[in-house]
Formats: C-alpha cells, sequence, structure tokens
C-alpha cells in the first residue's frame, strides 16, 4: 500500500531525472561499475523499489532478464512508458517487505537500491534485507543503498543552518550528531555501524562497503561545470577512493555490496 508522504515526495520530484546530471551520474556510474562486476551472461536481475526504471532499464538493455517490483504507481507509470519494444524487464506493484510473489532462490542478481531509504525502524529494515536474501541464490549478490547520516548534518544542518529550527535539533543527538529521521524527513539516515549491526546474524558476507557519490554531494555546481577531460579524471579519484574506510563516510550514499552464502 502507497504511504502517502512517499507518494507525495516522488510525485514532486522527479526521480527519473535525480541520475542525469553530471554529477548525478557519479551515483549512477558506481553503482553500475560494481553491479557489472558480478553479472554473468545469462544473471537473472530483480530490482527491489525500482523507482523510474533507471537501473533496471539499462541492465535490460544489455540483455539481461529485469523483474522489478515498485512501490508507487506513478513510478510504475513513468517505468512502463520508458520501457521499448521488446525489452526483456517487467515491474509489478509490491513492497519490499512483502515479496511473497517471488520464490526462494530465484536470483543471481538482486538490487535494493532505494527501500532503504525509507524504512525507519530496525524490524523493517532487518525483514528487507532478508527478503532480498531469500530470493537470491546462494552465491548470488545483493546491492542495497543507504543514505548518509553524516553528509546530511553537514549539508543540511550546518549548510543550510537548520539544526537552529527546533524541529531538528530534537532528531540530532547532541552528544554524536547522529541524526534519527523520520517518514516527515522522508529519507531515513545510517552510519555504517548501523547498516554492521543491521548485517549481524544474515547470511550473506560483505564484498565491498562504497561511497557511490564521496565529495560529489559537497561540490555538485563544481562537478556540472567542468569540461570532458576534468570530470574523467574526477571520476578517475572516486572510482580509487571510494571504498576507503577513511572518506567513505562523508558519502551521501552508501552501497553495501554481499554474497548470499
Amino acid at each position: 500500500m502507497e504511504q502517502d508522504y512517499l507518494r507525495e515526495f516522488y510525485e514532486i520530484h522527479d526521480e527519473d531525472d535525480r541520475l542525469t546530471s553530471r554529477h548525478g551520474m557519479v551515483e549512477y556510474l558506481t553503482t553500475m561499475r560494481y553491479v557489472e562486476k558480478y553479472l554473468k551472461p545469462d544473471s537473472r536481475i530483480l530490482e527491489i523499489g525500482a523507482a523510474t526504471g533507471r537501473y533496471s532499464h539499462a541492465l535490460a538493455r544489455k540483455g539481461y532478464a529485469v523483474d522489478a517490483v515498485e512501490l508507487l504507481g506513478h513510478n510504475i507509470e513513468v517505468f512502463q512508458q520508458n520501457t521499448l519494444p521488446g525489452e526483456p524487464v517487467s515491474v509489478r506493484q509490491g513492497n519490499a517487505l512483502d515479496l511473497s510473489g517471488f520464490g526462494d532462490n530465484t536470483y543471481d542478481i538482486t538490487l535494493l537500491l532505494g527501500p532503504m531509504y525509507h524504512l525507519y525502524t530496525v524490524e523493517e529494515q532487518k525483514k528487507a534485507l532478508t527478503e532480498a536474501l531469500r530470493v537470491t541464490r546462494p552465491g548470488g549478490v545483493v546491492f542495497a543503498a543507504y543514505c548518509g547520516s553524516d553528509a546530511t548534518a553537514i549539508q543540511f544542518c550546518f549548510g543550510k543552518g537548520m539544526l537552529k529550527d527546533p524541529r531538528y535539533q530534537a532528531l540530532v543527538d547532541p552528544e554524536t550528531f547522529k541524526l534519527a529521521s523520520t517518514p516527515a524527513e522522508v529519507f531515513a539516515l545510517h552510519r555504517r555501524e548501523d547498516i554492521d549491526a543491521l548485517m549481524e546474524g544474515l547470511p550473506a558476507e560483505r564484498l565491498h562497503f562504497v561511497g557511490t557519490d564521496m565529495a560529489t554531494g559537497y561540490m555538485a555546481q563544481t562537478i556540472d561545470g567542468m569540461d570532458r577531460e576534468l570530470y574523467g579524471w574526477y571520476l578517475r579519484y572516486h572510482f580509487a577512493t571510494c571504498e576507503r574506510p577513511d572518506l567513505v563516510g562523508a558519502s551521501n550514499h552508501y552501497l553495501d555490496v554481499f554474497r548470499k552464502l
């Protein structure tokens, strides 16, 4: 069932266009770079929370069979409008917390690139991870994306001065500056230790923990203004550093890549 706050957010914000700007492409290119490491010619792919299908369509157009699940009807309409004739992709409405329409041990690659942004309790977050693992074959690889807490603190609490608002002060731990969030703020926020705790006890081994945009969120206008040569150098720098433990915590978005045992 659609949540009103999500429907309202995604009807206003152009999710289909979010990853097409030069700075937005950094997150997209990084995610695809890691997905492509684990693709095989006959890989079956499931994208959970596919939004408008940016990743599903890209992979289907490379010849992979892709099934997609999306909660919001608006996003499904855009997804279907973007589907090319003969494209090996399907989409249905569904919830990351209940994938009962999909069998156990079915997919080689499972993408969970959106739902963890909008699940606010540990119970829901663990349920989404458990369901993603259930439908993935042993040895298959799951890609789970998260929003970073510290990048939000830097850019919004201080960069935009929102910490002066009592409503937002209530969401900040004054000792650690870890941020809480609710549906009113739309996005659930994490630090790496939160994600590590979620993964404890699950039948999985981590392959990569990646900052998919790293410094990009702090210099978006600069990146959009780069010429082709400098942008190419920036991408090389980003790819070389996006798993560095001393830097990854400042990323706006994380990608946790793990194999099902």
